[in-house]
C-alpha cells in the first residue's frame, strides 16, 4: 500500500504518528508522513519519510500569541478552540493544496489533528478512504463527557451530547475555510455536516481507557503508539547521573510554553526539596541554568528509555506522556494546562497511580508537595508498577497497522 499519514500539532501530536508510519513502513507499505516542521524529530529519528506543512506551531505557542494567550489565561475550550481555528482557517488552503499533492497515488489518507477536515475533503477529491487517528477520544460516548470538557462538570446524562456538541462546534469553527478549500483547490461542494461515519482508531491504552461498549464499530481503542528511535544512545553525562544515586523524579512538560517560567521554577525547586531530578525544558523556555545542582537536564530523551529509570514523572498528562509514565510503571504528578490534559490526569488518578492534578497556570509548592508524597506511597508504586505491567502487553501498532490494512484491502 502506498498512505500518506497526515496531523498538524505539537511534538505530542506527531510522535505517535511518526510511530506508526513507522510500523507501517516496517509492514512493507509505503508510506509519507506531513506535521509541522518544528515536530518532525522522531520522524527523522524512526527514518520516516516526512515534509513540513505551512505553519509554525511552535511560534503559536509562544508568549503574546493568540494560542498561547487562550491556554495559559484561561486554558478554556472556547478560547483555546478559537485560537486553533484561526491557526487552521489561516493554513487550510496551503494545506489542501499540500495534502493533495502528497496524496497522489495513495491508497488511502491517514488523518489527524487540525489537518483533519483537509485530510478528509481530499480523500474525497482523490476517492480513496480516510482514516481517522488520535489520541483524543472524540467518538460520542456515554462513558464519559468531551475531554475538551473539565471532568466533572457535565452531568452523566449529557455525556453522549457533549461529545456531539464538541464536535459540531469545532466544524463551525472550520467550516468556512474548509468548503472554500474544498472548492478552489479540489472542485469539491461545499459540506453542511461534520464527518462521522469514517473509521477512526485512538492510540490508547484500553488499561486507561477501556473501549466503550456504546462506540459503533467504526472506532477501535488499540494501544499506545510509541517506537523506539534505533539510532539514539543515552548521552554519558545522564548515564552517569542515573548511575550517581537513586532513580530521580522526572519533570517536563513537552510542548507547553507561555507560561510564568520563575513562578514555576521556585514552585518546582521548593516541591522537589534536594531530591535528584531530571528536568527536560521541551518548549517551556526555562532556562536550566538557573536550576540547582540537585537538577539535570536532559535534552530530547526517549520515554520508553527514560521513565522506567526514574522514580516518577512530574507532567502536564497530554496523552503521549500520561501513557508512557504509565507503561513504564512509575506513579505520575500531573500538572494539566489546557485542553484534554485535565482528561488524561483524571483517568491517571481514576487509577490510582496519581494523585489531585496539580493545575500548571497556577503552579503551587505546596500543591505540588503533596501530590508527590502521594506518589511516593507504597501502595501508589504498587498500582503503577501493575498498571505497567498490563499496558507491557498491549501492542498498539500491530493493533492499528493490522486494522488498516484490513480497512484498505476492503476498498480495494
Amino acid at each position: 500500500m502506498k498512505l500518506a499519514v497526515v496531523t498538524y500539532g505539537t511534538e505530542g501530536d506527531t510522535r505517535p504518528l511518526a510511530a506508526l508510519a513507522r510500523a507501517l513502513i516496517d509492514a512493507g507499505h509505503e508510506v509519507h508522513l506531513l506535521a509541522d516542521a518544528s515536530t518532525l524529530h522522531s520522524a527523522e529519528a524512526l527514518d520516516v519519510p516526512a515534509s513540513a506543512l505551512t505553519g509554525d506551531i511552535r511560534k503559536a505557542l509562544a508568549p503574546g500569541q493568540a494560542l498561547s494567550n487562550a491556554v495559559y489565561r484561561t486554558g478554556g475550550f472556547q478560547d483555546t478552540s478559537r485560537a486553533l481555528a484561526a491557526i487552521a482557517n489561516a493554513s487550510t488552503p496551503a494545506w489542501m493544496r499540500e495534502v493533495a499533492e502528497a496524496s497522489e497515488g495513495c491508497d488511502a489518507l491517514i488523518i489527524s489533528g487540525l489537518t483533519a477536515f483537509v485530510g478528509l475533503s481530499v480523500a474525497e477529491y482523490r476517492g480513496i478512504p480516510a482514516i481517522g487517528t488520535g489520541l483524543i477520544p472524540i467518538t460520542p460516548t456515554a462513558d464519559f463527557a468531551s475531554p475538551f470538557l473539565p471532568p466533572g462538570k457535565v452531568p452523566r446524562w449529557l455525556n453522549r451530547a457533549s461529545h456531539r456538541l464538541v464536535n459540531e462546534l469545532l466544524w463551525q469553527a472550520f467550516k468556512k475555510s474548509t468548503n472554500a478549500a474544498r472548492a478552489d483547490v479540489c472542485g469539491l461542494p461545499a459540506r453542511k455536516h461534520v464527518w462521522s461515519d469514517h473509521p477512526m482508531l485512538y492510540g490508547v491504552s484500553p488499561s486507561l481507557l477501556p473501549r466503550p461498549r456504546d462506540w459503533a464499530a467504526n472506532a477501535s481503542v488499540c494501544g499506545q503508539w510509541s517506537a523506539a528511535a534505533t539510532h539514539w544512545m543515552p548521552p554519558p553525562a545522564l548515564e552517569a547521573f542515573l548511575a550517581a544515586g537513586e532513580a530521580p523524579i522526572y519533570i517536563g512538560f513537552g510542548s507547553m510554553a507561555g507560561f510564568d517560567h520563575a513562578a514555576t521554577t521556585d514552585a518546582l525547586i521548593t516541591a522537589i526539596a534536594g531530591r535528584r531530578a531530571l528536568f527536560y525544558p521541551g518548549w517551556s523556555g526555562i532556562d536550566g541554568a538557573s536550576l540547582p545542582k540537585n537538577f539535570f537536564v536532559v535534552g530530547e530523551t526517549p520515554h520508553h528509555w527514560l521513565f522506567p529509570r526514574t522514580s516518577m514523572a512530574i507532567h502536564h498528562a497530554g496523552s503521549g506522556t500520561s501513557h508512557s509514565a504509565a507503561r513504564a510503571g512509575i506513579p505520575s504528578v500531573a500538572v494539566p494546562f489546557a485542553g484534554d490534559q485535565f482528561f488524561w490526569a483524571q483517568r491517571l488518578r481514576d487509577a490510582g497511580v496519581a494523585g489531585d492534578p496539580v493545575p500548571g497556570k497556577r503552579l503551587r509548592a505546596s500543591m505540588l508537595a503533596q501530590a508527590i508524597a502521594f506518589a511516593q506511597r507504597p501502595e501508589v508504586r504498587d498500582r503503577a508498577r501493575a498498571l505497567g505491567e498490563r499496558m507491557a502487553q498491549e501492542d498498539g501498532l500491530v493493533a492499528a497497522v493490522g486494522t488498516i490494512e484490513r480497512l484498505v484491502a476492503a476498498s480495494l
